[in-house]
């Protein structure tokens, strides 16, 4: 029990997520990620479309461009042929190389998605590997979808998995691996097991297995985790990968209340919510999506290819505003001051404590709500703003120099102020009703 409440549950919660995690340099670098499918290129990659992409997301300051599903499918129903994870050569037909290469020579690190612990019942691999190599009741392999499931207590599916990583991570030179999950196993595998459930938990455990030995071998390269979008959340995998996709929405105004409640899940600096502006937004809809991913790593999308200037200078713009604060992330504590969100809420909000609150308002009229009084310690009335709220336990009512006390981080200027003339006052939970 926490005698501070949520709030100080949350921290609890925050901290031992953070103790859990293993050493990566990925936990103070925080790149930026580009990532080509959502409502951009949705699995339907060619060298003429990814040229010009890769070239505009630099442009806008991404730091890693991730090519999605799709990159291995010669044909156009791959869904039940995956498991090989050989590069098209319809779709490149100067090879995945020239792509990855133009990633690289843009100044960025080149990523694959990839379904690994699936095989499609049309893909070669399926008569390649004995049927011990995949999850079975009954005698049978387990089939859902058209897919078989690979069971990594069995060295050869292992083995299978070791090749594919290796050869993309060696040969092509892919630092980044978006690892999905569309799969359900149901309760498990009674193949050498007491149970089925039994024999589920201990494939489950051989997953993070291979999951510890891929890092070991290759201490540089960062996972995603993604199952179907933010599935599969849980800090046995996010103890060992880097960051979790916390959703496949595709409606940029129905995504703010999954990323404003996805830290009570998951760190703040593993929360990569999709930002996706699009060349037929308007100014404020571009600033709107670009909101959404701010408070956690920034996940682009969008066809920026297609943008106008000054619109993709208002991308580049939120870009540089992340990266200017993304230092923070690493340390930072959620707090939710209008409360934990509602689906249909209008005006939803997440702080961090280190400095940082952005508010979205999704229609209705009105002020916001007053913040959550368990979201918030005590705050004197600030004389800066009619009918606002002090937003800094260290700030006395008239001390914020007007116009810089809801929100912005300003020098103390008042004398009378409790702490030293000079010192850099910085509210953490604005409140301001005429924002």
């Amino acid at each position: 029990m926490s005698g501070d409440g949520l709030d100080g549950a949350v921290a609890a919660l925050t901290a031992h997520r953070r103790a859990l995690r293993r050493p990566h340099p990925d936990r103070s670098a925080l790149p930026v990620v580009f990532n080509d499918y959502m409502n951009t290129l949705m699995g339907d990659p060619t060298t003429a479309k990814l040229l010009p992409l890769i070239d505009a997301a630099a442009a806008a300051g991404a730091e890693v461009f991730c090519v999605d599903a799709g990159w291995y499918d010669n044909g156009s129903d791959w869904w039940d042929s995956v498991g090989e994870w050989q590069p098209s050569q319809t779709r490149f037909p100067r090879g995945i190389e020239e792509v990855l290469a133009r990633i690289r020579e843009r100044g960025m690190v080149p990523g694959l998605w990839l379904e690994p612990e699936v095989i499609g019942v049309r893909s070669p691999m399926a008569d390649k590997l004995p049927d011990e190599a995949f999850l079975q009741r009954g005698g049978e392999r387990l089939v859902e979808a058209n897919r078989y499931h690979l069971d990594l207590r069995h060295p050869r599916a292992v083995a299978h998995l070791d090749e594919v990583v290796d050869r993309l991570v060696e040969q092509l030179g892919v630092g980044y691996f978006k690892l999905d999950y569309n799969i359900d196993p149901g309760p498990g595998t009674d193949l050498s097991a007491g149970s089925v459930g039994a024999g589920l938990l201990d494939h489950n455990r051989a997953h993070l297995q291979w999951l510890d030995r891929l890092l070991d071998r290759h201490p540089d390269l960062v996972l995603e985790n993604c199952a179907s979008g933010g599935m599969r959340m849980d800090y046995a995998l996010l103890s060992r990968m880097q960051l979790q996709s916390t959703s496949d929405q595709q409606d940029f105004l129905r995504y703010p209340p999954i990323a404003v409640a996805a830290p009570m899940s998951v760190l703040p600096e593993q929360s990569a919510s999709w930002a996706y502006p699009q060349p037929d937004m308007t100014d404020e809809q571009i600033a709107y999506a670009m909101c959404t991913g701010m408070l956690g790593r920034l996940y682009l999308s969008g066809r920026l290819d297609q943008m106008d200037a000054g619109q993709l200078d208002s991308v580049r713009t939120a870009v540089r505003t992340h990266q200017s604060i993304r230092a923070d992330l690493a340390g930072a504590v959620p707090l939710w001051p209008l409360g934990l969100p509602g689906w249909d809420d209008p005006w939803l909000a997440l702080a961090l404590r280190a400095g940082t609150s952005p508010t979205w308002r999704r229609g209705g009229a009105g002020a916001p709500p007053r913040p959550s009084q368990q979201a918030q310690p005590a705050r004197s009335p600030c004389r800066t703003c009619v009918g606002a709220r002090s937003t800094s336990t260290s700030c006395t009512p008239g001390t914020c120099p007007p116009g810089r006390g809801m929100g912005s981080r300003h020098r103390v200027a008042d004398p009378d102020h409790p702490r030293r003339r000079g010192d850099s006052c910085r509210p953490t939970l604005p409140y301001c009703p005429h924002i």
